[in-house]
């Protein structure tokens, strides 16, 4: 959530933001994906978050392999992994062919989709079909922000996030109907479950770094809108108190022909 897209996987960020997605990730696909968690693909696995999350929650977890282009992350999420068996493989998604998924009873991916482009969610999903087995991604952003109290420039931010989101061909907010797409081309059957954010007071690092974030890229995208005090009244009230944002996201479960969710 910068102006910076590197900075979107900077460990600061997403440690500050583990606790709010922890909270934010559906229950509702844990019983599907019960009898498929024995080997699990985790691309763009950041520090790890997701694994941290998901291993306590699926039962037979036996070996948690963390996929991600950045080897500072991949070290940090190798260390933090509670799985019986954790793996580390340094891969641009790019170039993820089904090779490298084998035995993968499971492929999952938090806050992955939306940074991906349409070339990039293709490989994935031939890579997926391939070995056959469900897909579950957590946490795309779904371009919806609701703030209270509201403010008139709201919507004009969102929309300039939602456009910046989008640079360089990621899909940004069209990233859950992309790969449900992709996925159904191939046969896959998709359930989408809400995960929004709620943020306030508490959690106060992601809040506040969030909203940063948020206003620093649309004022990036739009340059021309009218932003002068905007961030510093929304941080006083959160600082105060007053302040609470719903960030809308998406949990994502694809299951392959035969197996029902």
């Amino acid at each position: 959530m910068s102006t910076d897209h590197a900075q979107e996987f900077a460990p600061r960020w997403l440690d500050a933001r583990e606790g709010a997605d922890a909270d934010a990730r559906s229950r509702g696909p844990l019983a599907a994906l019960a009898p498929h968690g024995a080997v699990v693909a985790d691309l763009g696995c950041g520090t790890g978050s997701l694994g941290r999350w998901a291993v306590p929650r699926l039962p037979g977890v036996r070996r948690w392999t963390l996929f991600d282009r950045d080897p500072e992350l991949l070290a940090l999420a190798g260390a933090r992994v509670p799985a019986p068996t954790v793996e580390t493989r340094l891969l641009d998604l790019a170039r993820l062919g089904p090779a490298d998924l084998a035995g993968a009873t499971l492929v999952a991916g938090s806050a992955l989709l939306d940074v991906l482009t349409p070339r990039e969610v293709l490989p994935v999903a031939d890579a997926v079909a391939a070995v056959g087995c469900p897909a579950w991604f957590t946490l795309s952003v779904a371009g919806r922000v609701v703030l209270t109290p509201e403010e008139p420039l709201d919507a004009a931010v969102a929309a300039a996030f939602n456009a910046h989101q989008r640079r360089g061909e990621r899909l940004g907010p069209d990233a859950v109907e992309a790969a449900i797409d992709a996925f159904a081309r191939r046969g896959y059957r998709a359930t989408t479950f809400p995960s929004p954010w709620r943020l306030g007071p508490d959690p106060a690092e992601v809040t506040r770094l969030w909203l940063h974030g948020w206003v620093g890229a649309a004022a990036e995208q739009d340059p021309d809108l009218p932003l002068e005090g905007y961030l510093a009244r929304r941080l006083e009230q959160w600082g105060a108190g007053r302040l609470t944002a719903v960030v809308h996201h998406d949990d994502l479960l694809l299951m392959p022909p035969g197996k029902r969710p």
